[in-house]
C-alpha cells in the first residue's frame, strides 16, 4: 500500500452519451454536480475530510492541498474536473453539529464542451491502465438498466470497448434514443411539519420584519422545513435524474444523502476566473395564472418593478460584491439583474465575474474564498453577525448542509460550489427532510413568504412524486 494518491484520466473518446452526463446518475450512492448535458458523477470512496465549527472551510484546504501537492497523476485531458477531484458539502452554520466532508471517489466521469473522460484514483500501489479504469467504469455502472455498454465487432470486454463506438448510460430505445422512464408518483407519500408550524414560522417573519424596522439590520433569511415520508423508500438517483431533466438552468447536487438543483452559484473558479449568480427576488410562475399579457412580462413588471424585491437583490449584489473584492484585481458585475426563468419560479438574477489576484504570493483557491463569501446576505442576511444570531433565536432549526456550499474541486486550483438550495436530504431509506428559506425585509408579508417557501419545496416535491 502507498500513501500517495494516484490518478488517471482517459478521454472516452468515440462514445455516444444518450442525455449526456445525467446518464450516468443510475446509483442511489452517486456523488453527482451536473448542469444541461455537462458536470461530474463520482462513484465509491477512498478518503473522507470531516470538520465542523468556525474554520472548517480552512482545515478543508489544508487538507486537501497536503493529499494533492504529492499526487502522482496522468491526466492527458487536462480540463477543469480532471485528475485527483473531491466533492463536498458543508454546513450553513459554524455553530451545526453537522460534518462538513470533502470525499475522495474511486471513479469520476465528466462530461465537458462534448467531451467526456473517466478518471480512476487510488492510494495502492498497483498499476493504473486505460483497460483497468474503463472495466471499473462498467463494474460501477453495471447496475440494472445502468450500463448499455454496446461493443465493437469482435470485442466482449469494456478494455475492448476503447476501440469500439459505445453507448453509456440510458439503455437505447428501439428509434435509437434513450428510454424516458417516468417518475411513478410516490404511492403514500405523506408530509409531516418540520420544526416549526405554519403559524409559528409567520410568526418568526412577524419577528424578523420588527427587528429590520428598528434598524437593527436590513435583512433576515428566515428557512422552514417539512419532512416527508414515502413508504416505498426513496430513489435517490431517480430524483436527481427528475431535478437534472425538469432544472435544465440549475446545478443539480449529490452528495452523501444532500440532494437538490440549485439556481445559485456561490462561486466558480477556473483558472484565475471566478464567476458567481447571486439570486434574490422571487416570484411563483403560478401567480401569472390569469395574467393578461406573456408571463415574462408579468415578471418583468412583477419583480424588476418592485421597491422591495430590487432592494433585497441589491443588498445580495453588495454583500458578495464586498466580500470578494479584496480578492480581485478586477470585477465585472450585471448593472440590471435578469429574470432568472425556473420551471417554479421566477427570480432576479445577477452574475459576477472576478479576476482574482495574488494573495500572499499566490492565487487563492476556492474554499478559502468560500471561506470570505460564506455566508452571503442571499441566505443569511446583513449584517451577517446580527441575522445569524436572530436566524439562530427565530428559526429553532439546524439547517445542517441547507444553504451551505456544496460542490467540487480539483488539484489545479478550479471548482464549482453552489448554495444547497432546493434541495433535502435523505435521512433515512424513506424519509426526506426538504428544506427552504425566503428573504425578510421590510414590507415582506408572512403569508406571502410562507407562500413563496411552497413554491421553492415544489422541484424537491415533484422529484419526490408528490403532488404540491
Amino acid at each position: 500500500m502507498t500513501s500517495t494518491l494516484r490518478t488517471l484520466t482517459v478521454p472516452l473518446d468515440g462514445r455516444n452519451f444518450a442525455g449526456g452526463l445525467p446518464s450516468f446518475l443510475v446509483r442511489d450512492d452517486v456523488l453527482c454536480w451536473t448542469r444541461r448535458e455537462s458536470g461530474l458523477a463520482g462513484f465509491g470512496e477512498i478518503a473522507r475530510f470531516r470538520a465542523t465549527g468556525p474554520e472548517r472551510f480552512l482545515e478543508a484546504d489544508i487538507w486537501w492541498r497536503h493529499l494533492v501537492i504529492e499526487a502522482d497523476i496522468t491526466d492527458p485531458v487536462e480540463l477543469p474536473g480532471t485528475g485527483p477531484l473531491a466533492f463536498g458539502s458543508f454546513a450553513f452554520s459554524k455553530a451545526s453539529p453537522y460534518e462538513s466532508r470533502l470525499i475522495v471517489p474511486e471513479l469520476v466521469v465528466g462530461v465537458r464542451d462534448n467531451q467526456a473522460w473517466v478518471t480512476q484514483l487510488t492510494f495502492d500501489g498497483g498499476e493504473l491502465t486505460t483497460a483497468g479504469a474503463l472495466a471499473a467504469l462498467d463494474r460501477w455502472l453495471a447496475g440494472p438498466a445502468a450500463f448499455a455498454g454496446v461493443p465493437a465487432a469482435g470485442t466482449t470486454t469494456a478494455a475492448a470497448d476503447s476501440a469500439g463506438d459505445a453507448t453509456f448510460g440510458a439503455a437505447p430505445a428501439a428509434g435509437g434514443g434513450a428510454v424516458v422512464r417516468p417518475l411513478p408518483l410516490a404511492a403514500g407519500a405523506t408530509l409531516h411539519t418540520g420544526s416549526l408550524s405554519e403559524e409559528a414560522w409567520m410568526e418568526a417573519v412577524t419577528a424578523g420584519v420588527e427587528e429590520i424596522r428598528t434598524g437593527a439590520l436590513e435583512k433576515l433569511v428566515l428557512a422552514r422545513d417539512v419532512v416527508a415520508t414515502v413508504p416505498g423508500g426513496v430513489n435517490a438517483s431517480q430524483v436527481l435524474r427528475e431535478l437534472a431533466a425538469q432544472y435544465r438552468e440549475c446545478w443539480t447536487y449529490g452528495v452523501d444523502g444532500l440532494v437538490g438543483a440549485t439556481p445559485e452559484m456561490l462561486i466558480q473558479v477556473e483558472g484565475r476566473t471566478a464567476q458567481a449568480r447571486v439570486l434574490a427576488g422571487t416570484l411563483d410562475r403560478r401567480d401569472a395564472h390569469g395574467e393578461d399579457g406573456l408571463p415574462m412580462d408579468y415578471a418583468t413588471r412583477v419583480l424588476a418593478g418592485s421597491e422591495k424585491q430590487r432592494h433585497e437583490h441589491d443588498i445580495a449584489i453588495q454583500s458578495l460584491t464586498t466580500q470578494l473584492a479584496p480578492f480581485s484585481e478586477a470585477m465585472n458585475a450585471h448593472d440590471e439583474p435578469f429574470i432568472l426563468e425556473l420551471p417554479n419560479v421566477w427570480h432576479l438574477a445577477s452574475d459576477v465575474k472576478a479576476e482574482l489576484t495574488e494573495v500572499e504570493g499566490h492565487v487563492p483557491t476556492c474554499l478559502a474564498l468560500i471561506n470570505a463569501l460564506h455566508p452571503t446576505a442571499a441566505v443569511c442576511g446583513t449584517p451577517t453577525q446580527v441575522a445569524g444570531e436572530l436566524i439562530r433565536k427565530l428559526e429553532h432549526l439546524d439547517r445542517g448542509p441547507y444553504a451551505g456550499p456544496v460542490g467540487w474541486l480539483d488539484a489545479a486550483g478550479n471548482g464549482e460550489w453552489g448554495i444547497a438550495l432546493r434541495g433535502a436530504v435523505i435521512e433515512a431509506p424513506d424519509t426526506v427532510r426538504l428544506y427552504a428559506g425566503c428573504g425578510i425585509v421590510d414590507g415582506s408579508q408572512p403569508e406571502a413568504e410562507l407562500a413563496e417557501t411552497w413554491a421553492k419545496f415544489r422541484p424537491m416535491l415533484e422529484a419526490l412524486g408528490i403532488n404540491s
